[in-house]
């Protein structure tokens, strides 16, 4: 019999609040109890209704993260990023805190799956964005049009021609600036190549991913959300070579994505001719993993 049903329970509740001193930190969930003080299947009974909240209880605590935006605790600890493998493979899944804790991803390699979208319009001008001051990875920082992850989901695992990643890319087109489904057709999405990097964000998170990168030319309408994109612009290919300079120099306190600037310095200019010409298949290169960490 459980020491909560036993029909000496009040009894037991006296000799264990005599034993021991009051809780006063309700959220460490722990109870006191002096050995000798009680019977050793009471003492058992008492371990297990109170010590398995803690032994649960995971890096990925929400107690541990009170300061964070509330939109973004919930993204962090509800969504679910897939693990992979450096060739790709799906491997498990994990909660988006722990796979964007540094502390984990050096402990234990957590590699996760992600997308960066780029899409232009009719004029050949890439859409940017800042990421909101709430961004846990990377606040403020101006990078490509959207940047997030598939979800461990079956409509975002889908293998076959990128398929799971360009649903997810239109679900994050919508969450974060406010585009319709309609507005980026999932089948107009290009997927041009992945690369695999690793970059730090301030002493407690970080990125490892392996990145899909798609291209899309639409006119799009837009209502950005503040909970993710602080602003957003269209550049052509000389002002983003001033964004760069800007962001080398440490103007106006400019930053640019780690993710970002790789794609910019390996492929994006470059792709960025293809597109315009009609020529955009023949980058195309879904068989290569660059590692650019």
């Amino acid at each position: 019999m459980s020491l909560t049903t036993a029909p000496s329970f009040q009894i037991w509740r006296r000799l264990i609040t005599a034993a021991s001193p009051p809780i006063t930190t309700p959220s460490s969930l722990s109870l006191r109890v002096h050995k000798s003080s009680l019977p050793n299947r009471a003492a058992a009974s008492l371990r297990c209704c109170y010590s398995s909240s803690t032994s649960t209880r995971r890096m990925g605590d929400p107690i541990a993260d009170e300061h964070m935006d509330a939109v973004q605790r919930r993204l962090m600890f509800d969504d679910e990023c897939i693990l992979v493998d450096e060739n790709d493979r799906v491997v498990g899944h994990d909660t988006k805190y722990n796979c964007h804790l540094m502390e984990k991803i050096e402990a234990e390699n957590l590699l996760h799956r992600a997308f960066s979208v780029f899409l232009f319009n009719s004029k050949y001008e890439l859409l940017l964005q800042q990421r909101s001051a709430a961004k846990v990875t990377f606040p403020l920082v101006w990078t490509n049009t959207c940047c997030s992850h598939p979800l461990y989901r079956d409509s975002e695992l889908i293998e076959e021609n990128a398929l799971g990643v360009r649903n997810a890319a239109q679900r994050k087109l919508l969450d974060e600036l406010g585009i319709p489904a309609e507005d980026v057709p999932v089948d107009q999405f290009t997927p041009l190549g992945r690369i695999l990097y690793k970059a730090p964000s301030d002493g407690k998170w970080g990125e490892h991913e392996l990145d899909y990168l798609l291209f899309m030319v639409r006119e799009v309408n837009m209502k950005p959300n503040p909970d993710e994109v602080a602003e957003v612009k269209y550049v052509n290919r000389e002002q983003l070579k001033e964004l760069l300079r800007k962001a080398d120099a440490g103007e106006e306190g400019l930053k640019l994505s780690p993710w970002f600037r790789l794609i910019v310095d390996n492929f994006l200019f470059k792709w960025w001719d293809h597109l315009e010409k009609g020529t955009l298949k023949e980058v195309i290169d879904m068989k290569t993993i660059h590692k650019l960490t």
